[in-house]
């Protein structure tokens, strides 16, 4: 029983964890827009998620999660590739960074509204008398 219930929120903790680790991200690129020969970074959200959850669901893993590190490790972070040249080197596209930190902003808040949501009806399923 516990098992079912740990791979039911599984799969969100993962989202909302990696969700949290690329808006960490994304807020680095926006910080360093004016730094000279900054490289900016992001990775693919949806590949990472696929990545981080066939990992802890292979026998053996630790069912706990995946701590900042190992998510920058899994995720593959990738060079953004600049949509004009600069002189300074810098490829942070602040419209770019801004659009795709409010968009991981907003999906972060839906993962956890999600997750708060399931976690509420988990416990109203076992308060409720007859269940059993």
């Amino acid at each position: 029983m516990i098992q079912r219930l740990t791979d039911a929120l599984h799969f969100q903790t993962q989202a909302l964890a990696l969700r949290s680790e690329r808006q960490r991200l994304l807020a680095s690129n926006i910080a360093n827009a004016d730094t000279p020969g900054y490289e900016a970074r992001d990775f693919d959200f949806a590949a990472a998620l696929r990545d981080a959850t066939r990992q802890v669901a292979a026998p053996g893993a630790a069912g706990g999660g995946l701590s900042a590190q190992t998510l920058r490790q899994e995720a593959q972070l990738r060079w953004a590739l600049p949509a004009q040249t600069n002189l300074d080197g810098n490829t942070v596209d602040m419209d770019r960074e801004r659009a795709a930190f409010a968009e991981n902003a907003l999906k972060y808040d839906a993962t956890l509204r999600f997750l708060n949501g399931s976690i509420r009806t988990l416990q109203e399923a076992m308060r409720s008398p007859g269940q059993g």
